[in-house]
Formats: structure tokens, sequence, C-alpha cells
């Protein structure tokens, strides 16, 4: 297994002091506590009036301009200053560097209101997902066999996290990615797993003359339908509804390029395999075949493979049970058993992104 050298470098010899080392072991266990703590420091704006202050709060004004009882703040200042999210200096409390980026890295914004709607209450069910090969998680919002089966169907704000942190990661690559989708520019392109269609309303507005077809999830065509509805461009959109996961089900033929943005990462390897076989059987000699995935093990810096080998876990205990976020050469050999070949990897786009460049092996 093969790592860029800033996650070798970390995961490869032991760093850390027996007190570090100790330390970490008790910040593990109290985990949940510090994520709602910290949490909740947010939502009651506690942090920001201290970065607002200038010079710090004592805790009788931080009572005073929240509105929380005084043992409310006193719990939560008190966690939080062992937390090291905020700092105690004659009297007053500031906001330290942790607590700083708690508030204004957008990335840790997005990904904590995904770990508490979405994830908090089914990472319960971890254990058993795990043992079953099954998202038991899922229970907490229905039952369904994927939680995309149901996203039209959740809870309003469990909605609105879910897709604030899919579009977060995946718009972020998006102007990149046409520049290498349209060299040469597709006529025809199939979106596989193209969600709302937000990367269809980019390609249609990128290149006047392409037409897009989204094939996902027929619940999720007509999410797409609504909304694209209006938009610049719609009229060159259209759905192709199917369950990927139907070993019968084929992929439609005549396209240059098909496009699997943030999808396959939703599929167990012999899926994986399954749907990119069935993808090969469509392409014609010229057609190329992209797959852009957040690889783990291609990460310039260390925080994004800690983040990303975490989610792996909302795959395991909502989503579907069995997928995860890929090491790369998982994913490569997928492909190469599906009959693909990798004519190259591009790194770097966006937070993270790889985009894999395939064609038909003849």
């Amino acid at each position: 297994m093969k790592l860029f050298p800033a996650l070798e470098k970390r995961y490869s010899a032991e760093s850390k002091s027996a007190m570090e080392a100790q330390r970490l072991a008790h910040e593990i266990t109290f985990g949940p506590v510090v994520f709602q703590v910290s949490r909740l420091m947010v939502k009651f704006g506690i942090l920001q009036m201290l970065v607002d202050s200038g010079h710090g709060l004592t805790r009788e004004e931080i009572v005073e301009r929240s509105g929380l009882s005084r043992y409310a703040v006193q719990v939560l200042l008190e966690s939080s200053l062992t937390i090291g999210t905020v700092l105690y200096k004659a009297g007053r409390f500031e906001v330290s560097k942790t607590g700083w980026f708690l508030l204004n890295d957008p990335l840790v914004r997005v990904d904590m209101d995904f770990n508490h709607d979405v994830n908090y209450l089914g990472w319960f069910k971890l254990e058993e997902a795990l043992l079953d090969g099954k998202p038991s998680g899922l229970k907490t919002f229905g039952e369904w066999h994927t939680i995309y089966e149901g996203l039209s169907r959740l809870p309003e704000q469990v909605q609105k996290s879910w897709f604030g942190f899919d579009h977060f990661y995946s718009d972020s690559a998006f102007e990149e990615a046409l520049s290498i989708v349209f060299t040469p520019p597709p006529r025809a392109l199939l979106d596989v797993g193209g969600n709302t269609g937000r990367w269809a309303l980019r390609c249609v507005a990128h290149d006047p003359e392409v037409k897009v077809t989204v094939m996902d999830l027929p619940q999720q065509i007509a999410l797409m339908k609504q909304q694209t509805a209006d938009q610049p461009g719609a009229d060159r959109i259209f759905g192709h509804g199917v369950n990927l996961l139907d070993d019968s089900v084929p992929f439609p033929s005549g396209f240059d390029a098909i496009w699997m943005s943030q999808f396959l990462d939703c599929f167990s390897e012999a899926e994986v395999t399954s749907i990119l076989t069935r993808a090969v059987a469509s392409m014609g000699a010229d057609s190329l075949l992209f797959i852009m995935e957040t690889f783990w093990d291609r990460q310039r810096f260390e925080t994004a493979a800690y983040c990303l080998t975490q989610i792996s876990l909302y795959f395991t205990a909502l989503a579907n049970g069995n997928s995860k976020m890929y090491h790369s050469e998982d994913m490569i050999r997928c492909a190469e058993e599906a009959g693909l070949t990798v004519q190259r990897a591009v790194d770097g786009l966006g937070k993270g992104h790889t985009i894999l460049v395939c064609k038909k092996r003849q």
C-alpha cells in the first residue's frame, strides 16, 4: 500500500511521547462529549462572542450575553478550556487557534453539521453494521436498504447537512475538472450518479453544444429535474432512472464521455467492478471514462487523509454498509478488472480530488 510522502511520514513511525499518547487515548474516550461541547460553543455563539470582544470576556459577561444559565456557561467553558478551544488569561476567556478554526474553516463547519445531523445517532450502530455488512444506523431515519433511496424523505435539516457536505467537496473541484473533461469537448456526456444535477448544469453552461444525461435512481432523477428546471441549458439535460445495483441493467451507449464524481465510493469493490464493467460494454473505442474521487492515500496534507478515513464509517453505518473512501490502488484495480486502462491520474483538484482518466482496453 503506497502513500503520498506527507502521509507516509506521519503513519510509519511513532511520533508522540508517552504523555501525549495517553492524552490522545483519553481524548478518544471522551470524543462524543468533546464534539457536542464544541458544536454548542459554536451554536450558542460563545466562540463568536469571544472573537468579537477583541480582548476576551469574563464568565459573567458570557452569561449575560448568551442568555444561558451560569451553570451551563461554566461547564461549557471548563470543558472547552481542557479541550483547547479557549484560553484563560487574567480572569478572561479568549478563543484559541483551534477555536478560531471551528468558527472560520468552512470545511470544519460542513463536517460538523454532517456528523451531527446525519451521522451522530447512526454511529451508535457501527458495531452492528460492521458485523452484518448492512447500514444498521440508517434505521434512525427509515427502513431503506441505502440512504440514497431515502434522501428525498430525510428530515429537512438532515437533507440540508447531507447535501451541504456532498456539494462542498465536489463543487470545489468542478471548475478544474471541466478543463480536463472538455479537452477535447464531448458532444454527449453520461453523468452517472448525477444526484441533483449540479455537474450537469456546469457542463451545459461551460459548453453550449454538449448534451448531458444524468443516470441515477428514479427518485434522484425526479429530484434532479426539480432542481434543474428553468435553469439555463436545462433543455440539454436528460434523465435516465435505473437501479445501478441491478447487474442486469445495461448502460446506455453513444456517449463520448462517462463521468463518475464522488459516486463509486458509494459501492463495494464488487459493485464498483460490476458498474464499471457495464460502463465499458457501452463505450466506443474513443470514449473516455472519468472517475473523480477523494482518495485518502493521495492527499497532500495529512489532515485530509484523517478526515476521509473517518468519513468511510458514514458509509459503513448509514449509507450502504459496504463502501468507503477508497485507496487509489483499490479503485485502479477495480477499473482494470472491468476492462479499463487508466491513462493518467490528475491529483490536487479542489479539496483533494483526483481524476482517473480511463479508456476501454483494446
